[in-house]
């Protein structure tokens, strides 16, 4: 994939689906990179580094705050664009490669994609019961294809996430998520949801959240980040920021994406970080906080509850 610069996508305010991000965001925490096992059984840190070029850091209109696209991700077409991907079912228990394309309204393969958050793809895999979630930068051929390396899958039925901006053609600076559904064969053991909490801890860290999201209504939210009872000022900046947020709603698996609107000032971030914080729709969400120290990617998963 081209190495070359491009210009980093302007984040916009909130729509519907990516306010639902603010809120998932605000406590989500995908694993350590290091291929150590989350506190949540099956749960990967699969934020593996893209062979795509990466851009300088640089930050939206608002510190921190994602380019939002407009819809839950739950389908694989939007305004001409489409999903395909190859193959519907993935083996279980060890590592797999998925391949896929974005095809534009000419129905030729998308190759010119706007850098975000220092990627030009953000893929997510997450499985039904919003366990086994990985967040990952892919490789993309010079014919559009692209490879997501996963790690090892559990039996069940999967949703694959891709997060993109083209940089070029009808949807220029228009962020998209699309997603389809992937079958793992084999026994599918289910994991019951863990309750909500404003509390969860990750190799050592604690995460704690304060707020009271409503569905459809902006809410202020902060996240702080101890260890041993004392603040963590050391987070390193981690895809252009000090948190990556994501979040998934029980049930739909609908998706939501946002980031802190701390302003990022080198690698002594934390312990506090704000959030604005608003998912479209009630229930319970499932938010993944990612966060670096040290170099090492750390995965925090905790449920909100919202009104």
């Amino acid at each position: 994939m081209s190495t070359s610069s491009r210009p980093t996508v302007r984040r916009r305010p909130l729509a519907a689906a990516g306010t639902a991000a603010a809120l998932a965001l605000a406590l989500a925490a995908c694993g350590s990179s290091n291929n150590d096992s989350s506190s949540m059984p099956g749960m990967d840190h699969g934020a593996k580094s893209s062979a795509s070029a990466k851009a300088s850091p640089s930050m939206g209109d608002m510190p921190g705050m994602d380019h939002m696209a407009a819809g839950n991700g739950l389908s694989d077409t939007k305004d001409g664009y489409r999903l395909t991907g190859v193959g519907a079912t993935l083996a279980a228990g060890k590592a797999a490669a998925y391949r896929f394309t974005v095809t534009g309204p000419d129905g030729k393969p998308v190759t010119d994609f706007a850098v975000d958050q220092t990627e030009r793809m953000h893929f997510y895999a997450i499985r039904s019961d919003l366990t086994g979630f990985q967040h990952i930068h892919p490789t993309m051929a010079n014919d559009g294809t692209w490879r997501a390396n996963l790690s090892s899958l559990a039996s069940g039925s999967w949703r694959m996430f891709t997060s993109f901006t083209p940089d070029s053609g009808a949807g220029k600076g228009t962020a998209f998520v699309l997603s389809r559904t992937v079958t793992v064969p084999g026994i599918e053991t289910k994991t019951a949801l863990p309750a909500a909490a404003k509390s969860a801890e990750v190799d050592g860290y604690a995460v704690t959240v304060k707020g009271e999201p409503m569905a459809g209504m902006a809410h202020p939210m902060t996240v702080t980040v101890t260890k041993g009872g004392k603040p963590v000022t050391d987070l390193q900046p981690y895809l252009d920021t000090y948190a990556h947020l994501t979040a998934f709603h029980e049930g739909d698996i609908a998706f939501a994406h946002l980031h802190p609107s701390t302003e990022v000032k080198g690698d002594h971030g934390g312990p506090e970080l704000s959030f604005n914080a608003e998912l479209p729709t009630s229930g319970n969400w499932r938010l993944f906080l990612q966060f670096q120290t040290g170099g090492k990617l750390h995965t925090a998963a905790l449920t909100l509850k919202v009104g």
